[in-house]
């Protein structure tokens, strides 16, 4: 699980460039519920024994973050030490750190204050932006997908059975949960597509889904010792993203030349 936005993004901007707006925002709703969906899973499944007393440190530093942005003086020289320590306590009481993360991001106000145009999570995406795209998941990459893509080491890892189901469930799994999903909610609720989405929009928005990078590839270290199993599921993370972007680029190209 867990959809990998920024190379889902950059897949949908080199494909599709005159396919519609509403793709990128359906994009985006996919890749936020999915990554919740996972930090849930971590949260639940990957936790180390819990412990009570740190746990009630993070809420308190939660509590203290909230109440800066909701009186307004939330400067960073004050905000970030709360929001490290939030990370460090979260970590510390078992429960595992990324969930600090999530939490701490849904404090932060996403509407402006009166007189200025931005909110402070778009002056924080903004600052933050560059830093996670450029060094620090260039960098989660280069570490977590310690492979050995040797001929050899490709070929096991993507015929074993971990390495099957994987690829199995990113490529196929995702497009048919995404598009069978939309299509169940279409069908018998009140619920209707946007009227500048086809279902051949639908289906390339199922493939992007399936390029699951960096939380799969988290997801992947915790569940697994370093062993060839490891090896394995990670193999099978990398070439499941390398098979749904070349499908959602073959078809995003279909439907741009359709559109011109």
């Amino acid at each position: 699980m867990a959809t990998d936005i920024a190379f889902a993004l950059a897949v949908l901007a080199v494909a599709g460039r005159r396919l519609p707006t509403e793709i990128r925002a359906f994009l985006l709703t996919v890749a936020v519920v999915d990554d919740l969906g996972a930090i849930t899973v971590i949260a639940i499944f990957y936790s180390e024994k819990f412990n009570f007393t740190y746990f009630a440190l993070t809420c308190a530093s939660l509590a203290f973050f909230w109440m800066l942005h909701r009186i307004g003086k939330a400067h960073i020289l004050i905000a970030l030490p709360i929001a490290l320590l939030a990370w460090w306590a979260m970590y510390k009481s078992g429960i595992h750190a990324t969930v600090a993360g999530v939490a701490l991001a849904l404090i932060v106000p996403n509407k402006p204050r009166s007189g200025s145009d931005l909110s402070t999570a778009e002056r924080c995406e903004a600052k933050v932006h560059p830093i996670s795209v450029l060094i620090v998941i260039p960098f989660f990459a280069f570490v977590a997908a310690g492979v050995d893509l040797r001929g050899s080491g490709i070929i096991e890892g993507v015929t074993s059975p971990i390495g099957s189901a994987i690829i199995f469930a990113l490529v196929i799994g995702k497009f048919l949960g995404i598009f069978g999903a939309t299509y169940l909610f279409t069908r018998f609720t009140r619920a209707s597509l946007n009227e500048n989405l086809r279902w051949s929009d639908v289906s390339a928005i199922g493939l992007l889904a399936g390029i699951g990078f960096t939380v799969s590839l988290l997801i992947v270290e915790l569940s697994y010792e370093q062993s060839q199993a490891l090896s394995d599921a990670k193999v099978g993370v990398l070439a499941a993203s390398v098979i749904a972007s070349l499908l959602a680029v073959a078809l995003l190209r279909i439907q741009s030349r359709k559109i011109s």
